[in-house]
């Protein structure tokens, strides 16, 4: 019998992931041809989003790789939520020098965006 509960689960993952490409993927990426400082931040927060999914979840190679980042952006979000998270902007940056000076989660959800993007396609 066929489950539909991992191919739901893979397809709202990537539909997750595509609509923060969207938001902020590709205007970081834009703004880190721009502006190397930007390059540089992105390309440290995809490393540590690679480091915690490789080396801080148990049996992740088992999982899909956009469910796991899909995962990690959903915790990500809720966390800044809660009542005792440190304030961050709740909108991505409108222009190129605004990631310049975006926050610490602006910048990880740019590089998730990074990072899935270096991943193979299945």
């Amino acid at each position: 019998m066929f489950l539909l509960g991992p191919a739901l689960l893979e397809v709202s993952a990537r539909r997750m992931l595509n609509r923060l490409h969207t938001t902020h993927g590709v205007p970081a990426r834009t703004a880190a041809a721009e502006f190397p400082a930007v390059s540089a931040a992105l390309d440290q927060h995809a490393a540590a989003v690679r480091d915690i999914l490789d080396f801080g979840i148990e049996g992740a190679s088992s999982v899909p790789a956009e469910v796991l980042l899909a995962g990690y952006v959903r915790g990500l979000l809720d966390h800044v939520g809660e009542p005792d998270a440190a304030p961050m902007v709740s909108e991505p940056p409108a222009d190129a020098l605004g990631w310049v000076q975006a926050d610490w989660l602006q910048m990880r959800l740019a590089g998730v965006c990074l990072y899935a993007g270096d991943q193979p396609s299945r």
